[in-house]
């Protein structure tokens, strides 16, 4: 046992966390309303409590005292003490020990216990009642960190925003059924570093892996009773900590060796962050961390009775973003894992809390000042997810600039023509152009549409033309939990079936639906699996699936379809990247000529004619001609005509005029087909598919056609 000293050194306020200088470490803690915090030391169990330190001092709302001879390795945690007085916000109660907010590194496993609560969970007075039970056995803890690491000439891939396509991948469920990793690193960050893994994502030809969530989270109560985990991971606890479960070696570097080797390969790596809620739950949850150091603080309270804690998440709590020292946190948070792992940037789940003030949302808000003007986060790629279940919650297109969003108005518009429902058309073509009616504002790109047809959260793909009803029996909530309406369907029969004329269809579905993503005017993103066709069962709400629904199953990618889907993704993301056409720095409205008669964006019906008001509003009408043209040097113009056919026939069309020469370079009806010269102005589109031609024109070829 270390010979510590009696009392604390005064230390200094900043940074906060824990922080060691090689001699000893500097602690640092937030609280508004506590009247004493203690550091509190623990054996390299952490079961059993070897030290107890009061903080010396208080600066500016920040608790701090420096410890010498605290080493890298050490376990610590916090006791707060103040009043214990829900009804006006307060719930101290220093018989729990409190995770430390900046803690870097986090040791053990949460024991579910009644002794985590700050009240007595059976108790007549529910949570107006106090807890004396100490909960420090049971509780995580801090460990003291070395962050050195030696990145040598590791760079940032700096993929531009127009040529970047998503790869959405979740870190335990990319390698549990991997055949080639060892057992012990399946499931982790070294199974992420594998350099077959690598290659498979360069061959693909993605350029950025967004991960779901990587900060340290715990697991719901209610789900350990039903036998069921928290597989996605949206309840964090640690927000400047790797989940320990995904380090095979316990140590944060193995995270920082994989996003070294990604970036050695070109392939640049976001992060999906949840800085909306954290794992404490409702004003009934435990009190783990940020409660106890101070609830009216960390959390938004109803005004009017703040024993309750504003739900605008559906997850029980809120973080306040208001008080500036939150706001604080959520930014050294940001800037800890692009400076210390290198991260490229963030996805921020329900990004519409995080602009939430007072009177609602705010694209202005002190999170979104804070993170535009911050010299080291407004140079990172930045997605928000658009919505939240508070008042006003869907903010599709109000983001401010430097800001990308999922944009599910694409999903469901694309899901909705494939699968034959009338009317859709003028929808499905503005999806294509960009979804300009959300984003052309405020000189914002059409790269601020993250385009996609399947996510974590939903179907994935292949169950998207498999099922036309949600099936999460799993999930122990009477299939009533999920989203209701997926815009699917199952095309005859519901799930797996031998029938070779609905196998094909769902193939081809697959294939344009792909192919939509890829070719329309934004970002792209793809669900990891849905290259191959990887289903959950129908299941559209695996968060609580850690097994085989939510598992890749890369045996699926080896077989005959899968290798087929995957070859034909490959070879479209090839062409998108070939092509700038296809991945345009701004939006193309129809209004710059770039030779005769040839625009920068032009629609045409199957007839060859541009389609005309009466035919955008014709409901039945289902297939589509999209032209784009871009010029290369000063006279040549490449050309890009997309036909899409969602009807269940094949159909004839006629190229939009002058009827040029072109190539087919894609054919979703034929994967397989090889690119081939068009000898006829009229090309035969499969049911259910899609075709790409290419022509090069220069202003003499038109010259001499037109004489």
């Amino acid at each position: 046992m270390a010979n510590w000293p009696e009392r604390l050194l005064p230390g200094a306020p900043y940074p906060l966390g824990a922080t060691w200088d090689g001699l000893g470490t500097n602690f640092a803690v937030f609280s508004a309303h506590a009247t004493r915090i203690a550091l509190c030391l623990f054996d390299p169990s952490g079961r059993r409590e070897i030290a107890r330190f009061d903080m010396p001092e208080c600066t500016d709302e920040v608790w701090h005292g420096y410890l010498p001879n605290a080493r890298a390795g050490l376990l610590y945690g916090f006791r707060a003490w103040g009043a214990y007085d829900p009804q006006n916000g307060h719930r101290f109660n220093h018989h729990k020990l409190l995770l430390d907010p900046y803690a870097k590194r986090i040791a053990g496993e949460l024991r579910s216990a009644d002794a985590l609560f700050g009240y007595r969970v059976n108790s007549p007075r529910g949570d107006l009642s106090f807890d004396r039970r100490d909960s420090g056995p049971g509780m995580i803890k801090g460990v003291i960190t070395d962050d050195s690491f030696n990145w040598a000439d590791d760079r940032p891939p700096a993929v531009p925003w127009s040529d970047t396509v998503i790869y959405e991948l979740h870190v335990r469920g990319a390698s549990m059924m991997r055949r080639n990793v060892q057992a012990n690193e399946r499931g982790t960050f070294a199974a992420l570093a594998d350099p077959e893994f690598i290659d498979y994502l360069r061959r693909l030809g993605v350029t950025t892996v967004e991960l779901l969530p990587v900060h340290a989270f715990v697991q719901d109560r209610t789900l350990l009773q039903k036998g069921l985990r928290n597989y996605w991971g949206y309840n964090t606890i640690g927000f400047f900590a790797p989940e320990p479960r995904y380090l095979s070696d316990n140590t944060p570097d193995e995270m920082r060796i994989a996003v070294r080797r990604l970036h050695a390969a070109g392939l640049e790596v976001i992060l999906d962050v949840v800085y909306n809620h954290t794992a404490e739950g409702s004003e009934l949850g435990p009190t783990l961390s940020f409660r106890g150091l101070d609830n009216a603080s960390y959390y938004r309270l109803v005004a009017d009775n703040p024993r309750h804690a504003v739900n605008d998440t559906g997850t029980g709590n809120t973080l306040n973003l208001s008080t500036p020292r939150v706001l604080q946190m959520v930014m050294d948070s940001l800037r800890h894992w692009v400076t210390s792992y290198h991260v490229d940037g963030f996805r921020f789940d329900l990004g519409v809390t995080l602009g939430r003030e007072p009177h609602g949302f705010d694209p202005g808000s002190g999170f979104f000042d804070a993170i535009r003007q911050d010299p080291i986060l407004s140079r990172v790629k930045l997605i928000s997810e658009p919505w939240d279940i508070g008042p006003g919650g869907y903010q599709l297109g109000q983001h401010p600039p430097g800001f990308a969003e999922w944009n599910d108005r694409f999903r469901d518009g694309v899901r909705r023509y494939w699968r034959g429902d009338p009317g859709q058309r003028a929808d499905f073509a503005a999806r294509l152009a960009g979804s300009a009616d959300f984003f052309d504002r405020r000189a914002r790109k059409p790269w601020a549409s993250v385009n996609y047809v399947a996510s974590h959260d939903g179907f994935t793909l292949a169950d998207t033309v498999t099922y036309a009803e949600r099936h999460n029996e799993a999930n122990g909530e009477d299939n009533r939990d999920g989203h209701l309406e997926n815009f699917s369907a199952n095309w005859g029969v519901e799930g797996p079936t031998d029938d070779p004329e609905i196998l094909e269809t769902r193939h081809r579905l697959q294939r344009a639906l792909l192919a939509t993503v890829l070719l329309a005017q934004g970002t792209p993103m793809l669900l990891a699996g849905d290259e191959f066709g990887r289903t959950q069962g129908g299941n559209n709400n695996a968060y609580c699936q850690d097994n085989e629904i939510s598992w890749i199953d890369w045996g699926q990618a080896e077989n005959g379809e899968g290798q087929a889907l995957r070859a034909f993704v490959a070879r479209i993301i090839d062409l998108r990247h070939r092509h700038p056409v296809l991945h345009a720095v701004r939006f193309l409205h129809g209004q710059e000529e770039l030779l005769p008669g040839i625009l920068d964006i032009a629609w045409f019906d199957a007839s060859g004619e541009e389609v005309s008001t009466d035919s955008w509003n014709n409901p039945e009408e289902y297939r589509l001609v999209l032209r784009r043209a871009s010029r290369n040097g000063e006279d040549t113009v490449t050309i890009l005509t997309a036909f899409f056919n969602a009807s269940a026939e094949e159909h004839v069309f006629r190229l939009p005029p002058p009827g040029l020469p072109a190539l087919v370079l894609i054919d979703s009806a034929f994967p397989y087909a090889p690119e081939r010269k068009l000898e006829t102005p009229e090309i035969a589109v499969g049911a259910r598919s899609v075709v790409l031609t290419l022509s090069v024109l220069s202003a003499q070829e038109q010259r001499t056609e037109g004489t």
